[in-house]
């Protein structure tokens, strides 16, 4: 018996086949948006000579490039392993040849690191890895305007570990080979770097020391310092206060040169007293011009630039929180961009070099473009590279998607829509301001929602009436301060729609909806005094803003199978379970093999199937460990099991879910990309089709309609629809992959009548539209490679055959379609076969069925999908529009009133065929007659004439007659054809039992096509008889008479 089962199970395991992502290039998921709101954009370069040609890096949401000054915009940096950005050069004397640095150059506590540097030939169609990989962030790349070939690389390194490959890089052979020019030490890299327009091997450069944990950050040191290179490099000199600079030491350092007068040099420094600094001599000597604390450096580690006028050495700008600016060579200051302009926090600044009126600004919100010196500025809401940490799903219909963006706030917005056109921005319900996290609507009434902001901040909003509560729990006493994450923790009872939970450093839990709070636990993280130094954070610069907050809570998770089991996981690395209600708990730190002790807990997921089952999600990458790590319990932590292979997942791990259906099929989220798994966790793959390798933060499943939902750090959100197949093929274990043609299970599809455009009509600037769904009924299938449909019927070779029956089993539409080997998706639009209609030329052999006939009504129905002789059928329920009342007796009246215009319509359509062949027959005649000659022919000739002018008449009278004038439209006349479709337009389009009017209508048709019919009668009884009989007896030649030639 056990050698059968091992036989069996063999068998089985050799029929499987490897599920392979590549083979579901036609499942993509949809880009929603927003982009309303758009997020960090952290470099801008344009061509001077057409500076309608832009690229834009942004901090984890790739290269976006534009031709048309911003009317649209496309990503060309998709393809690359890691999207965050943080340099793009276009070589001037080359357009086609670009650079791009990765890893943002703002080491904020939700930094995105990089991967080295690229080059294009291509303008960006394709790129190619130059090198610098260990640099992790680059944060300037120079071209040498006479030597292309020369380009130096400013890379300020990870900021969260100690590292050599930081600093000043050059190259010059075009990137293939690199020398470290500038290096202080392991903790210092280059903040800034400029090169003199007048003098390419004059460059200045801010060396930056900078360090940040989990829990701190520090700006300055003696790594830190301006340094100063006139021969490209080889030599530096350190710029102090013999030069006139501060004495002590040194943080960030914003630098800028004068293109006019290239002497004229600005330098903004972070220092125990911050300043701006002004040389006139090149850099040799320097003074203070502007120590007011309203005019320097605010926050120097994440915005530390200043630019001067390219044409006017007095006129700078200072980039920061707002952008102001300075014609007095620094001494004075004024907005230009004030903090409710466009949006706050600047990071990338670009002037054009001769028109100094044309100014590109980017910042936390996207891009925003002058035309007029900062005067007016126009926002760019197309770019959708949204910084979102968390996303979420309500159960309307249509469904609303939500989450928290990074400086961005909170918003709601519609995962599809029934409107014509797409997702616009307008779309979009702000829900909460500040940095956006957790979002959840209250299941009991989805117009109030959950949201998050910094601090601890917590809300309830309204979206249909604006009301707002304020939710935060209060301190539990004088002596307690509460720790609460930048991104806190935040949870729905899965029980009770009244019963929530929050994280500070304990478990707080209400029971109505966050009126009132009570602490469910004892301090739950490490509790380490000298993690908590958060007030003193900053270095040079004091900056405290919650983000360094610690020891904190970061993801609980109740159970779904016990309400008195809570998982929760903190910052510092550990991870908690009661299974009592928060009355004990039980710490599994170091207890987890091959969990780094100390590593962040963003989240934790509770099985769905068993009570002991859960999964933890972690990663260490602020400690410089950048591997992927998930960990797995199926017995409440006594034992745990890895789940990620380093060596194929690329990214550390941010999040995953398992399927609520089928528990075989997971997916994580990772820093480079979307991974899914169909056999439990045991094998994953990157899914790379339609979605970049960008960071994934979130992830959920909206189960009513199968949709995988998922928030990006840098591209906003994106719906992957019905993700059904991959749980069937899940379930199977690939074994479906070994039959020629699998039909999936549908989703329910809803009969719905698109509302028109909102907002705008025509545009002459792009406005955004997040992909929406596609019309109609979906339906999916697999098609194995190297299976053919049967040649010898008459569609053409690799299609399918789809035919749609009615619960009566009658065949009510047939489709045929071309098959792509693996997965297709496609799409039915609820109507019946159509009818030819009157005037429409006959189909040829093969051709496809007409389409056009009456929409279907609510019911189940069956697909049968074929290919050759394969065949496979799955069932499709269709429902009303839950806006709509719909009546069964409506559908069978308009049905059979259909059916009557369908009479008259199929008698029209006869006899217009009837003419047309009469037509072809004078033509075969008149051909006979081309060689003929004399009266008879010529009385032929005439006969056939008078028939094509009634023939005329007679189809006039039915279609209208052509106009032949010149101009626009045609005058009124009542046609048999129009009568036709207006009778059944009236009763197609009304949501009414047809009646008198409708009736009338038809009536008024019939007698038309009565009188057409007796005209074709009269025409074909008596003229044609008489023409037919003429052309019997006159004698026709077929060859021409020749002569002798003389």
């Amino acid at each position: 018996m056990n050698i059968l089962l091992v036989l069996f199970v063999c068998t089985n395991l050799l029929n499987a086949q490897k599920i392979s992502t590549t083979q579901f290039k036609n499942l993509k998921p949809r880009s929603i948006g927003p982009a309303g709101m758009s997020g960090r954009v952290t470099a801008i370069d344009a061509l001077h000579s057409n500076p309608d040609l832009i690229y834009l890096g942004t901090a984890s949401g790739g290269v976006w490039k534009t031709e048309n000054g911003g009317s649209n915009w496309q990503p060309v940096f998709d393809d690359q392993s890691v999207l965050n950005i943080g340099a793009v050069a276009i070589q001037q004397s080359n357009p086609s040849v670009l650079w791009v640095g990765t890893g943002e150059g703002n080491p904020r506590n939700s930094l995105n690191l990089g991967g080295g540097i690229y080059k294009s030939l291509d303008a960006g169609k394709s790129w190619k890895m130059m090198g610098l990989e260990k640099t992790k962030n680059i944060h300037r790349v120079i071209i040498d305007p006479n030597d292309p070939n020369t380009v130096y690389v400013a890379a300020i390194g990870n900021p969260y570990t100690e590292h050599s490959e930081r600093g000043v890089y050059k190259t010059t052979d075009g990137g293939d080979n690199w020398k470290q020019v500038l290096h202080t030490n392991d903790t210092s890299g280059c903040a800034e770097l400029v090169m003199d327009p007048s003098n390419p091997n004059k460059l200045i450069a801010n060396m930056w020391q900078h360090r940040r944990t989990p829990y701190s950050f520090k700006s300055g040191g003696p790594g830190s310092g301006l340094f100063i290179s006139f021969d490209g490099g080889k030599n530096w000199k350190k710029l102090g206060k013999n030069e006139g600079l501060p004495d002590g030491e040194y943080g960030r350092i914003g630098i800028s040169i004068s293109s006019n007068q290239p002497k004229r040099i600005y330098a903004m420094v972070e220092a125990t007293k911050n300043g701006l600094y002004k040389s006139d001599d090149g850099g040799f000597k320097w003074e203070l011009v502007n120590s007011n604390t309203a005019d320097v450096t605010n926050r120097a580690f994440y915005f530390q630039d200043i630019r001067v006028d390219p044409l006017n050495e007095n006129r700078l700008y200072n980039i920061n929180q707002v952008i102001s600016m300075s014609e007095d060579g620094g001494k004075t200051f004024q907005n230009v961009i004030p903090y409710y302009g466009i949006h706050p926090d600047h990071h990338a600044f670009w002037i054009h070099p001769t028109n100094p009126d044309f100014i590109i600004d980017g910042n936390d919100g996207g891009i925003g473009i002058s035309r007029d010196r900062g005067r007016t500025w126009k926002f760019d809401e197309q770019l959708p590279v949204g910084q979102f940490y968390h996303i979420n799903v309500d159960n309307e219909i249509p469904y609303h998607i939500m989450g928290g963006m990074q400086d961005n706030g909170s918003w709601r917005g519609p995962a599809y829509t029934w409107m014509e056109g797409g997702i616009k921005n307008y779309f979009w319900d702000n829900l909460w301001g500040g940095d956006g996290f957790d979002v959840a609507p209250d299941p009991q009434d989805a117009n109030w929602i959950y949201a998050m902001a910094q601090k601890g901040e917590l809300g309830r909003y309204n979206v249909a009436t604006g009301e707002q509560n304020s939710l935060q729990p209060p301190i539990p006493d004088l002596k307690t301060r509460l720790r609460f994450n930048w991104n806190a923790a935040f949870a729905r009872a899965p029980d009770d729609a009244a019963t929530i939970y929050y994280g500070s450093q304990f478990v707080h839990k209400s029971t109505n909806k966050g009126f009132t709070w009570q602490i469910i636990s004892p301090d739950l993280t490490t509790n380490n005094a000298a993690q908590q130094k958060q007030d003193e954070n900053g270095g040079l610069s004091v900056d405290i803003t919650g983000a360094e907050n610690y020891n904190t809570i970061l993801c609980i998770e109740p159970s779904v199978k016990d309400k008195n089991v809570i998982w929760v996981g903190t910052d510092d690395g550990n991870v908690q379970l009661t299974k009592d209600g928060g009355k004990t708990w039980i710490n599994f730190r170091g207890k987890i093999t091959g969990m780094p002790l100390g590593a962040w807990i963003p989240q934790i997921r509770a099985s769905r199937y068993t009570g002991g089952e859960a999964f933890v999600i972690c990663n260490d990458y602020r400690r410089g460990d950048f591997k992927p790590y998930i960990f797995r319990t199926k017995n409440y932590g006594q034992t745990w099991e890895p789940l990620l292979n380093e060596n194929k997942v690329k990214g550390y791990a941010l999040c995953m879910i398992q399927d609520p259906v089928e528990p075989n099929l997971i997916f994580a989220g990772t820093e480079q990309g979307l991974w899914v798994s169909f056999d439990n966790g045991t094998n994953f793959e990157q899914w790379k089709n339609g979605y970049p390798s960008v960071s994934t933060y979130d992830l959920t499943i909206q189960e009513r309609e199968a949709d995988l939902c998922i928030a990006t750090f840098g591209r906003a959100l994106y719906v992957m629809d019905d993700i059904r197949p991959l749980r069937k093929l899940a379930a199977g274990n690939g074994n479906l992959l070994s039959k020629k043609l699998t039909v999936f299970e549908t989703p329910v599809a809803y009969l719905v009548q698109f509302k028109n455009k909102s907002g705008y009509d025509y545009s002459t600037w792009g406005l955004y539209d997040g992909q929406n769904r596609n019309r109609g009924a979906s339906y999916s299938f697999y098609v194995k490679p190297g299976a053919k449909s049967d040649t010898a019927n008459k569609s053409k070779p690799d299609s399918v055959s789809v035919k749609i029956y009615n619960e009566a089993n009658d065949l009510i539409r047939t489709l045929q379609l071309k098959a792509d080997t693996g997965f297709n998706r496609n799409y039915w639009g609820f109507d019946m076969k159509g009818i030819r209609q009157p005037g429409a030329p006959k189909p040829k052999p093969g051709s496809p069925e007409p389409g056009g006939g009456m929409q279907v009504f609510p019911g189940n129905y069956k697909i049968v999908i074929s290919l050759g002789k394969e065949t496979d059928s799955a069932m499709l329920v269709i429902k009303a529009d839950p806006g709509v009342i719909f009546a069964t007796q409506l559908y069978d009246a308009r049905l059979a009133a259909l059916k009557r215009i369908e009479i008259s319509i199929n008698k029209v359509v006869e006899i217009t065929d009837r003419l047309t062949e009469a037509e072809e027959s004078i033509a075969k005649v008149e051909a006979q007659l081309k060689n003929a000659e004399g009266k008879e022919a010529d009385s032929l000739r005439k006969s056939g004439k008078a028939m094509m002018d009634s023939i005329k008449k007679i189809r006039n009278f039915i279609l209208g007659t052509p106009q032949e004038k010149q101009g626009y439209g045609s005058p009124y006349e009542i046609t048999v054809n129009d009568r036709l479709r207006e009778a059944r337009s009236e009763v197609m389009r009304k949501n009414k039992i047809p009646d008198a009017q409708e009736f009338g209508l038809m009536t008024m048709a019939e007698e038309l096509v009565k009188e057409a019919v007796q005209k074709t009668n009269f025409f074909f009884s008596g003229k044609w008889k008489a023409y037919q009989k003429l052309a019997d007896d006159t004698p026709m030649k077929i060859f021409k008479e020749f002569n002798n030639i003389e």
